[in-house]
């Protein structure tokens, strides 16, 4: 199936829209071939607030009014004490927010982004779009995640080349109670690395101590910039570390 029969088929939609690579194609597609489109943005304490922020500034380009609703993430047990289907509640509790505004709009049909690359098999996420009866236009019509960056680019959209990002959520270890705390000082320690250059890493955390995972190719900078790294970080950690395991081997 291509993505104009879908929208042919589905002529009036919801976008469950977060900023990223993969809905944000899908949100451009559906403006261009679906007859009608709303889009929603939930905030949780997960996502860092760069998120939010591209999903208002590709909004504005796309010219479509963004509702954005708050889901009080941290006040779900089965998400807080963090379980290994951690992902599987916060996706429930996150598109259930959306599911039941859209439908108070008049919007029936959800969407979102999970694309033809995405492993479903491991992804707990996935069985809450099956339980909401959400539809992932990319990953029916069989578009992979190339294909969506490519298809981005060519629609000129900024967000062709921005590295995949998990939530806040992920840096904490499974079984480990996620706190406000915890949160915010991974979204700080990140902002921080985020201004010195660096693309598709992750701080996470062990114990009381953060480790910092980056590409092979940035191993070296992180090297170079050991003390300025090391001071900012410890405003959030005792201590800083360095996985020599680079995330692209």
């Amino acid at each position: 199936m291509e993505l104009s029969e879908f929208f042919a088929k589905y002529p009036k939609v919801a976008v469950a829209f977060s900023g990223g690579v993969d809905s944000a194609y899908l949100l451009y597609a559906a403006l261009n071939m679906a007859k009608t489109v709303k889009a929603y943005f939930v905030k949780t304490d997960f996502q860092p607030q760069f998120e939010l922020d591209n999903a208002r500034r590709l909004s504005s380009v796309l010219e479509i009014d963004l509702t954005i609703l708050n889901a009080d993430i941290l006040s779900d047990n089965d998400i807080m004490t963090n379980p290994a289907d951690r992902c599987y509640y916060c996706k429930r509790k996150m598109l259930s927010t959306i599911a039941a505004q859209a439908a108070a709009d008049g919007y029936n049909v959800l969407l979102d982004g999970t694309n033809a690359s995405d492993d479903l098999n491991d992804r707990p996420g996935v069985k809450a779009l099956e339980e909401l009866s959400v539809l992932s236009p990319l990953r029916i019509c069989g578009l992979t995640k190339d294909n969506i960056r490519s298809l981005s680019k060519s629609a000129g959209l900024f967000t062709w080349d921005m590295p995949s990002y998990t939530c806040l959520a992920t840096r904490i270890p499974t079984g480990v109670s996620i706190t406000k705390d915890k949160l915010e000082r991974t979204e700080a320690a990140e902002n921080y690395l985020l201004s010195l250059g660096y693309r598709d890493f992750r701080v996470r955390l062990i114990g009381n101590s953060a480790k910092i995972q980056v590409n092979t190719t940035q191993i070296s900078k992180v090297i170079s910039e050991r003390k300025n790294i090391v001071s900012e970080l410890k405003k959030y950690y005792t201590s800083v570390l360095l996985d020599l395991e680079a995330r692209d081997e």
